[in-house]
C-alpha cells in the first residue's frame, strides 16, 4: 500500500512538472510563435523520442531478464536442497536424520528469516550457519559400503550446486542499475516530456491532454523498472514459493 502511495505521488509529481512546463511555454510564446518551428519541433521530438524509446526498451528488457534469472535460481536451489534431502535416505541413520534436519531448518529459515533480510538488504546469519553445517556434516561422514560412497558424492554434488546458487542469489539481492544509468533514464525523460511542449496547439486542452499521456506513460514505465530493478526487494520482487514447496516436500517425505 505505502509502495502504491509513493508511485501515485511520483506520477502526480511528474504530469504537475509537465503541465507547469507547458503553461510556462505558452505564457512566453504563443501558439502561433510556436506554430513557426513545428517542423523543426517535430523532427527534433520523433528523433529524441526514438532513442529514449530505444534506451527504455533496452533498460526494461534487461531489468527484467535480471529479474526472471534471480527467479529461475531460486527454483534451482530449492530443488538442490529437495534432492540433497532424497539423497540422504541412503546413509546411515544418524547422519541420514541430521542432514535431513538440517535441509529442513534451511527451507524454514530461508522462508522466515532470508527473504525477510533480503527485502532489507541484508543477509540472515541463520541460513550461513545451517549451509556450513550441512558442509561439515557432509565433508565428515565416514561411509564403508561402495552404495553409499555413490550417494556421497551425489550428495556434495548437490550441496555444491545448493551453495552456488545461494552465493548467486545473495549477489543478485544487492545488484541495481547504476546511477549514471537512472541519470539517462530521467534525463531522458525530462528531454522527451519538455521538447513536447514546444509545439504550438491552439488547443490548450488537447496540448495539456496529449502532454499528461506523454508523462503517464514514461512515468509508468520508469516505475516499472524501478520495481523490477531488483529481484527481492519492494512490492514486486521474487517469492520463496520454491522453498515453501521445498519445505512441503520435506515435511511429507519425513512422514513418509
Amino acid at each position: 500500500m505505502h509502495s502504491q502511495l509513493m508511485d501515485g505521488l511520483v506520477i502526480l509529481a511528474g504530469i504537475l512538472a509537465a503541465l507547469g512546463l507547458l503553461f510556462v511555454m505558452r505564457n512566453q510564446w504563443t501558439p502561433a510563435k510556436l506554430k513557426e518551428t513545428n517542423d523543426i519541433s517535430g523532427f527534433y521530438v520523433s528523433t529524441i523520442g526514438a532513442i529514449y524509446a530505444v534506451i527504455i526498451a533496452f533498460m526494461l528488457s534487461g531489468v527484467w531478464l535480471e529479474f526472471d534469472a534471480a527467479q529461475v535460481n531460486t527454483e534451482q536451489e530449492a530443488n538442490c536442497l529437495v534432492s540433497v534431502f532424497r539423497l540422504t535416505n541412503g546413509l546411515p541413520t544418524q547422519q541420514r536424520k541430521q542432514l535431513q534436519d538440517l535441509a529442513q531448518a534451511y527451507a524454514e529459515t530461508m522462508v522466515n528469516e532470508e527473504w525477510p533480510a533480503m527485502a532489507r538488504q541484508e543477509v540472515s546469519e541463520r541460513g550461513i550457519e545451517i549451509n556450513e553445517a550441512m558442509w561439515q556434516e557432509t565433508t565428515q561422514m565416514q561411509v564403508q559400503t561402495p552404495g553409499e560412497h555413490a550417494i556421497l558424492d551425489h550428495l556434495i554434488s548437490e550441496l555444491t550446486s545448493m551453495t552456488e546458487h545461494r552465493r548467486i542469489r545473495m549477489l543478485q539481492s544487492r545488484k541495481g542499475l547504476p546511477g549514471i544509468l537512472w541519470a539517462v533514464l530521467i534525463v531522458g525523460a525530462v528531454v522527451t516530456i519538455g521538447t513536447s511542449c514546444f509545439f504550438g496547439v491552439d488547443n490548450l486542452r488537447l496540448h495539456a491532454i496529449d502532454t499528461i499521456s506523454l508523462t503517464l506513460l514514461v512515468s509508468l514505465m520508469l516505475i516499472a523498472i524501478a520495481h523490477i530493478d531488483r529481484p527481492f526487494q519492494g512490492a514486486v520482487h521474487v517469492p520463496p514459493d520454491g522453498f515453501n514447496l521445498a519445505l512441503k516436500t520435506i515435511k511429507r517425505l519425513k512422514g513418509g
